[in-house]
């Protein structure tokens, strides 16, 4: 009897070991198990990371590029303006001499164009001054003379003659003072004006006979011839 317990008891013994070592290498797989999760998690989070931070570093890379790239794009229109901007400055400057050159060309022409006029206005009067001390102080005859010798009847008498050229017209030739041609022989400026007043009446003749016109009044009037 003994025997057999002794054998029951050992047999139970015996199962129970195995049972308790089956519990402790269960007890062991299942840590090994969960290390093995632990460390696979730590690996997938080491790789997510790693991942992560390599696309953040390539995102911080392009936008740097893009910032770098678009600093240097602004860089170059800036240094395009600022030449256009010199340019302009210049070719403005250039311009505004040019425009003040011309201007000052103009006026220093126009100055002496009115010192001319001055100096031609002086002239004039002294040769009226002169011309009208040696006729006396007598403006009427002064007035005639200058008409004359301005060729104004001349030229009339020229008009005139275009005019009924081809009409055959009566040509009438005269002489000045004492016989002689218009401008000769005179020494004073008396004799000049006194052949001019003698040119008068055959000049007052042609005109009216080539054209039917009569002096004014208050130069004489035509005689018979």
């Amino acid at each position: 009897m003994k025997k057999a317990k002794w054998a029951k008891d050992s047999q139970v013994a015996e199962v129970e070991a195995t049972k308790a070592v089956a519990l402790r290498e269960a007890e062991l797989q299942k840590e090994v198990e969960i290390m093995n999760a632990l460390t696979q998690t730590e690996k997938l989070k080491a790789e997510f990371l790693s991942k992560a931070s390599v696309e953040y570093e390539t995102k911080v890379q392009e936008a740097n590029w893009e910032l770098y790239r678009k600093q240097k794009a602004a860089e170059a229109i800036l240094y395009e303006k600022e030449k256009e901007a010199a340019a302009e400055k210049a070719t403005a400057e250039a311009a505004l001499y040019s425009r003040k050159q011309v201007a000052d060309g103009e006026l220093y022409a126009k100055q002496k164009e009115a010192e001319g006029l001055v100096y031609l206005a002086q002239a004039q009067g002294v040769y009226i001054r002169t011309l009208l001390g040696a006729l006396g102080g007598n403006y009427g005859a002064l007035r005639d003379y200058l008409m004359i010798n301005g060729g104004m009847y001349q030229e009339i008498a020229k008009i005139n003659g275009e005019a009924v050229k081809g009409l055959q017209p009566k040509i009438s030739i005269w002489t000045g003072a004492d016989g002689v041609g218009v401008g000769e022989g005179s020494d004073s400026a008396m004799k000049e004006v006194a052949g001019v007043y003698k040119m008068l009446p055959p000049l007052f003749n042609t005109v009216h006979e080539q054209t039917g016109m009569l002096p004014p009044t208050w130069m004489g009037k035509i005689t018979e011839s």
